[in-house]
């Protein structure tokens, strides 16, 4: 086994750390928070840990798995599924979101070809989705899946990087990426193509009343 720095010592402790507590991995800005590093000196650190053997990991949230770890499972009543709630989405202007588990929420489907680990929620922050249904304070359910998504699909986007806004999606034409409020007194925001990541499509909904 390559050896390893005193940094990548620690972030191997905190990740383990952080699963045994949290029943799921960090997220890179989580890891930088806790180091007071820059969110490129994780990535960095990340992959100088896969080369190294040491972990693995996705473009998906929270998919850091350390390597000869097993995964424990956790007893849900059948037809349950838990999956993360990763803090709040902007349904309004672009806001900066930044992605923590604050719990867990139990759902009873998954869409087609998805498991658990595809699936993540978000709180709702705004009311640019309201004809749709979708309101301050809901719940969203998201799905990660590889298949693009189709015009008027409700989408979770990630604008330029760091920006994160729920919408309905279009793509008028070739390179252009139109983001569509369900609310008057709203606008549509449209971005090149190359500027917004899409985290997955919005599946179901959970309210408290």
């Amino acid at each position: 086994m390559k050896t390893l720095t005193e940094k990548q010592k620690n972030i191997l402790e905190f990740i383990e750390e952080f699963l045994d507590r949290e029943g799921m991995a960090p997220t890179v800005y989580e890891i930088a928070d806790r180091f007071d590093i820059k969110t490129s000196t994780v990535f960095a650190h990340l992959r100088a840990l896969q080369r190294k053997k040491q972990l693995s990991r996705t473009s998906k949230a929270r998919s850091i798995s350390l390597s000869g770890r097993k995964k424990v499972g956790v007893h849900l009543p059948r037809g349950l599924f838990a999956i993360p709630l990763l803090g709040r989405v902007n349904a309004g202007a672009p806001a900066e979101s930044i992605e923590y588990k604050e719990r867990d929420i139990y759902i009873s489907t998954l869409p087609k070809g998805c498991s658990p680990e595809d699936m993540f929620a978000l709180r709702v922050h705004g009311e640019s989705m309201r004809d749709l249904g979708i309101y301050d304070g809901d719940i969203v359910i998201v799905a990660q899946t590889q298949t693009a998504p189709k015009n008027g699909d409700i989408v979770v986007a990630l604008i330029q990087g760091n920006e994160v806004t729920v919408k309905s999606f279009y793509a008028p034409k070739a390179g252009t990426v139109e983001l569509h409020p369900a609310n008057a007194d709203f606008k549509i925001q449209t971005y090149p193509a190359e500027e917004v990541a899409i985290q997955g499509k919005v599946v179901a909904l959970q309210r408290a009343y």
